[in-house]
């Protein structure tokens, strides 16, 4: 089985180890990413004012390009997946706005392309069945908290991933891996996201919340699907990044626990880059 896969800017370069970690999994589990050709940003951003043809240009485009590649595309990142698969549902329902971005890129989009998380694939294809027979080295006794974020579950009438209030598919994820699933009640707050660009201090706050509250329940790591939640609980802590591990709380993607539990090279687990260094949990 191969899938037609979208990195996304991110992931080719700050979150690189994410992008690693995934390719390595989908193909150990017969599921391999085939890399749009010539792929460009999603524009990172769903926009608010949707009456602006230009703003979705750039979603368009990438969804063109799937449908050239078979009509489904899966992609990694929290935030593409948000802006495609509302982009897609959009231009679904405002013919004639698909109608003025097909005039001005020259490319017909039929607005049928089906956009896929990894977590989708994995929950609803090779089922959580199907990926704990893949695991060959349960993490037992491993505690950890699922972060969804905000971009992965709202809006969830548009999104339709998972229950925006009580999402279950990270869960999921970590119980077929043999994890022990820490629950907290900062599992869906916003880390400040793009504001550590403009802001840093009010993501640093929220995100020391987020790592404080998966503390106190327990928790050895946190797990996301967000380069963007990602980069914020992890740099939060840089400062204390020479510390211990006990003292600080390691931030990893679901792809990176899959590659550890799947036994895969740890030159694929993509862990080299982060503030507070993962490998310890695992003997390394």
């Amino acid at each position: 089985m191969s899938v037609a896969y979208f990195p996304g800017c991110t992931l080719s370069t700050k979150a690189a180890g994410y992008d690693i970690s995934g390719r390595a999994v989908a193909q150990a589990l017969n599921m391999a990413f085939a890399e749009l050709p010539e792929w460009q940003c999603c524009g990172a951003t769903f926009p608010l004012s949707t009456d602006n043809a230009m703003s979705l240009i750039a979603p368009t485009r990438v969804l063109t390009q799937a449908q050239k590649a078979g009509g489904h595309v899966t992609t990694l990142c929290a935030i593409c997946f948000h802006v495609l698969r509302r982009t897609q549902n959009f231009l679904g329902k405002q013919p004639e706005m698909l109608e003025r971005i097909n005039f001005f890129t020259e490319e017909p989009y039929d607005g049928r392309v089906r956009v896929s998380h990894f977590l989708e694939l994995l929950r609803d294809d090779l089922t959580w069945q199907g990926l704990a027979g893949k695991v060959t080295r349960p993490l037992q006794g491993l505690k950890v908290a699922p972060y969804y974020g905000c971009l992965l579950l709202r809006p969830e009438a548009e999104i339709g991933l998972d229950d925006a209030d009580e999402p279950r598919i990270l869960h999921d994820c970590l119980r077929a891996l043999g994890c022990e699933v820490v629950d907290f009640p900062y599992q869906m707050e916003c880390c400040g996201s793009y504001l550590a660009v403009s802001k840093p201090d009010l993501p640093e706050k929220l995100s020391g919340e987020i790592l404080a509250s998966a503390r106190r329940h327990g928790a050895q790591a946190i797990v996301t699907a967000c380069p963007l939640c990602q980069f914020n609980l992890d740099h939060q802590q840089r400062s204390a990044a020479h510390h211990a591990i006990e003292d600080n709380l390691p931030v990893l993607y679901f792809t990176q626990l899959m590659a550890v539990s799947m036994d895969l090279e740890p030159a694929v687990w993509g862990m080299d880059k982060h503030y507070v260094d993962p490998r310890p949990l695992f003997g390394r």
